[in-house]
């Protein structure tokens, strides 16, 4: 059964390929996902790896977590479901507008 594997605090120039390349001689890599921002196309410094055997994705966790790639320490876990990401932090609606300006004048209060 495969391992789908979270990568953070990747250097912003790390490419999709590059990611992948990274984690090959660990074991069978058999997707690579580098997120990116949709507006600017550049990289979000965070990506998922799937890797096809359970132990040889743990032994990637305990090899790379925390490994010095361009100056930057990247973090490697387990994937969460996108479900867990909202349990995690939920939304919370900022605080409006405020401090108006008083009572509405009208032209018959002169």
């Amino acid at each position: 059964m495969s391992k789908k594997l979270y990568v953070g605090n990747l250097p912003f120039s790390v490419t999709q390929e590059q990611l992948k390349d990274l984690f090959a001689p660990l074991g069978e890599v058999t997707e690579v996902t580098l997120i990116v921002d949709k507006a600017t196309g550049r990289s979000r410094g965070f990506g998922f790896v799937t890797i096809t055997d359970d132990e040889v994705a743990l032994k990637a966790i305990s090899e790379m977590n925390g490994k010095d790639i361009e100056g930057r320490q990247i973090t490697v876990s387990e994937a969460r479901p996108m479900g867990e990401r909202s349990e995690r932090r939920p939304f919370r609606p900022r605080g409006g507008g405020g401090g108006g300006r008083g009572r509405r004048r009208e032209f018959d209060d002169f």
